[in-house]
């Protein structure tokens, strides 16, 4: 069993073993080692992180990283340092503080995106409206620079596309190239974003 996989039952001999037994196992591979660490300690896991992220999605989130985190670490764990619940916790805390470190960047990404907002557009200011500006603009950065460069000059500075090949010094049909692919791209992947959001 690993986290990836869903979350099997410890076997009878492994949900028998002392926490030290269950550690060792664990440092060796063995699974079922793993799912009796997640039976143990996965609640107190979910209650920590519910109680620091008041969020029950983002709870069950951070366990199953948390635990993800146990397997690939394991080799890392050093019983004169603690024990394994405390080396589990020790992890908890750092994936919440990734959790709240990273709610705190979408909100100010998001209050960035507002506040750049045109005032006159009717419903800009909207959380949609917003959320999809931001989602444009996220999109739009992972474009290799030239096709970013042509569509920012097209829809931020309402370029043509002669205007952009004379101020860039690229050819026209260059230009036309890299805005053909630029747009490609984002329709892509932001029907990607949308179809992923069916099955979250």
């Amino acid at each position: 069993m690993s986290p990836q996989h869903g979350t099997a039952r410890p076997s009878p001999a492994a949900e028998s073993l002392t926490d030290e037994e269950v550690a060792r196992g664990l440092v060796a591979g063995d699974e079922g080692c793993l799912a009796a660490a997640y039976q143990r300690w996965s609640a107190l896991v979910h209650a920590l992180a519910r109680r620091s992220l008041g969020d029950v999605k983002e709870a069950e989130d951070v366990t199953q990283q948390v635990f993800l985190g146990v397997w690939r670490g394991r080799r890392g764990f050093c019983p004169e340092r603690g024990t394994m619940g405390g080396w589990i916790v020790g992890i908890t805390r750092r994936r919440i503080a990734d959790a709240l470190s990273a709610r705190t960047r979408r909100l100010h990404v998001v209050a960035a995106a507002g506040a750049s907002l045109a005032p006159a557009d009717p419903g800009a200011r909207s959380p949609e409206a917003v959320l999809d500006r931001v989602l444009v603009l996220h999109e739009l950065a992972r474009l290799p620079a030239p096709q970013q460069r042509v569509l920012r000059l097209t829809y931020y500075e309402d370029l043509t596309q002669t205007q952009i090949a004379r101020r860039t010094g690229w050819p026209l049909g260059t230009v036309k190239s890299h805005a053909r692919r630029g747009l490609h791209q984002l329709r892509r992947r932001l029907a990607d974003d949308e179809q992923s959001d069916h099955y979250t």
